[in-house]
């Protein structure tokens, strides 16, 4: 075991995700999510909760553990038991699950299924390449936030460093002794059959007659189709993909690629389905098609779920990130009768602005970020891309209740009125950090100084307008259209999100971009110099 310290244990946080490499076969990228890793930040994750919920040794902590398909899950899994183990708290091993679930089972009453849980571990990351791996924890008051993150790894750095031979043999065989496994997607799936018979009217097979096909990617959310789908009568023939393959032989499992929507609105036009449905690896973000072809995904997404909530929720508060368009703000404001604020991005960021909302009396019932990530009040402010479309399944399902047929033409109309842009792009400008430029300095203070640069050289041209609420970079309208340039949360890198009504236009607020930014050397407009063409 090589010695690493608290900066290495840190590079492997990603906001309130843990990401590293778990296994060799991409070239240059170096594993550093190891099984020891794995098992100091599970020791760790044991520590942290035992703090949190005020226990001492002779309580004892139950720890769930689920994972998605990739071909690193076992190993990780085994290695965080041990972790868990040896710090003396019990463990449930879920096998393949979804991330949703892993936060349901600390809510769950049902000792049938060693619930509730007073933590759970999801082995998951997300749509990255087959050779990442990570871990997403959850109590019973949600995911853990951003300060827990750091909390935890810097803990795992001690104990790492304090392993021996002895005391991993230890872990390894009190792992073996309180080994238990149960099923609890049984549990997960039946809830969601239970929402969707309930918003029907307590009918059997509300779905009956609908062709609904269900592409996984060869993640987690194959269960779909066969626990969800078919109980409530759906026909869900020409559904792809469903089984589990951790190298994602077919497209990435990923609702915002452009080849993975591609493949479900192929899946549905071949099989003149009323509807299609796309989740990402680990089922935590969805996307649709309705029986046109036409995407429900991104601004679209967001219109139909505020469409639905605001049916329920009259004049709620809709919160999304800060690259959401103009046309969505006026279809929830004028159209809708409800508000739009618009956030940062980052699906924690928007979920924890809709829940600080209604701390303060300001109604919120649903944060939702382009991404695919969405959660609603009702169900625990949860990121849950299943429950996502039990919401629009039930819309269907209601529909038929009453009378109002047409498959998925009722969703089409929901978002009857939206205006979309003509020409949309995201440009992204790196930040090269080993530039004279930033001398001692930061990535992130040399971003922050591009934005301010743009911020303070709109003033002088009087066909842009500086947005008058802005929560995130520095968003312009003119030309008929916006731009938003900001800092990436993670990375040395300023996002540039263009919306117009044409090319031509898109081009003139690129052009005042890169006027405003010609003065940083150690910023790469060449993706922006080459869509404005120039040289």
């Amino acid at each position: 075991m090589p010695y690493l310290d608290k900066t290495d244990f840190l590079k492997l946080q990603n906001g309130s995700d843990i990401r590293g490499v778990a296994i060799d076969g991409v070239e240059g990228e170096k594993v550093n999510l190891t099984e020891p890793v794995a098992e100091a930040i599970g020791a760790a994750f044991a520590a942290w909760l035992m703090e949190k919920k005020k226990a001492d040794s002779s309580q004892h902590l139950r720890v769930s553990i689920g994972h998605d398909t990739r071909i690193s899950a076992k190993l990780l899994q085994n290695a965080i038991s041990r972790g868990l183990a040896g710090a003396g708290l019990e463990f449930v091993h879920y096998g393949l699950a979804s991330t949703p679930a892993m936060f349901n089972c600390t809510l769950t009453k049902d000792e049938a299924f060693l619930c509730p849980a007073d933590g759970s571990i999801m082995i998951t990351a997300s749509h990255l390449p087959f050779n990442r791996n990570g871990f997403k924890f959850f109590t019973n008051a949600g995911g853990l936030g951003k300060a827990d993150i750091k909390d935890i790894l810097e803990r795992a750095a001690d104990i790492y460093n304090q392993f021996t031979p002895e005391s991993l043999k230890n872990s390894e065989k009190k792992a073996l002794l309180n080994f238990k496994k149960v099923d609890y997607m049984i549990a997960y799936t039946s809830d969601l059959v239970k929402a969707v018979r309930k918003a029907a009217g307590n009918i059997e097979k509300p779905l009956e007659g609908f062709h609904i096909v269900v592409d996984a990617g060869n993640g987690a959310g194959g269960f779909f189709a066969e626990k969800v789908l078919k109980p409530l009568g759906a026909i869900t023939s020409g559904s792809q993909f469903l089984e589990p393959d951790g190298l994602f032989p077919n497209h990435i499992p990923n609702p915002e690629d452009k080849t993975a929507m591609k493949a479900i609105t192929q899946a549905v036009l071949d099989n003149k389905a009323d509807l299609g449905i796309i989740f990402d690896t680990d089922v935590d973000r969805s996307a649709a098609v309705d029986f046109t072809g036409r995407e429900f995904n991104r601004n679209r997404l967001i219109a139909l779920m505020a469409a639905i909530v605001l049916e329920e929720h009259p004049g709620t508060t809709i919160v999304t990130d800060s690259v959401t368009s103009d046309g969505l703000t006026t279809f929830i404001e004028k159209k809708l009768g409800g508000k739009h604020h618009r956030f940062k991005r980052g699906y924690k960021n928007v979920i924890d602005e809709a829940i600080r909302l209604n701390s303060i009396g300001e109604e919120s019932h649903l944060a939702i970020e382009t991404s695919g990530h969405g959660a609603l009040k009702e169900n625990h402010w949860l990121d849950d891309g299943a429950y996502l479309m039990v919401k629009i399944l039930n819309k269907l399902a209601s529909a038929r209740a009453s009378g109002n047929g047409g498959g998925s033409k009722v969703l089409t109309d929901l978002i009857e009125g939206l205006e979309e842009p003509a020409f949309a792009t995201e440009l992204r400008l790196k930040i090269n950090q080993f530039h004279p430029d930033l001398k001692e300095g930061s990535f992130r203070e040399y971003g922050e100084a591009v934005l301010k640069q743009l911020e303070n050289s709109i003033g002088s041209d009087p066909s842009l307008h500086k947005a008058p609420v802005n929560y995130e970079g520095v968003r312009v309208s003119g030309h008929g259209g916006w731009f938003l340039l900001r800092l990436s949360l993670h990375d040395p890198v300023l996002p540039l999100n263009i919306e117009a009504p044409s090319n031509d236009d898109a081009v003139k607020l690129g052009l005042a971009v890169l006027e405003a930014v010609k003065g940083f050397g150690g910023l790469d407009t060449s993706a922006l110099k080459k869509f404005v063409g120039a040289s």
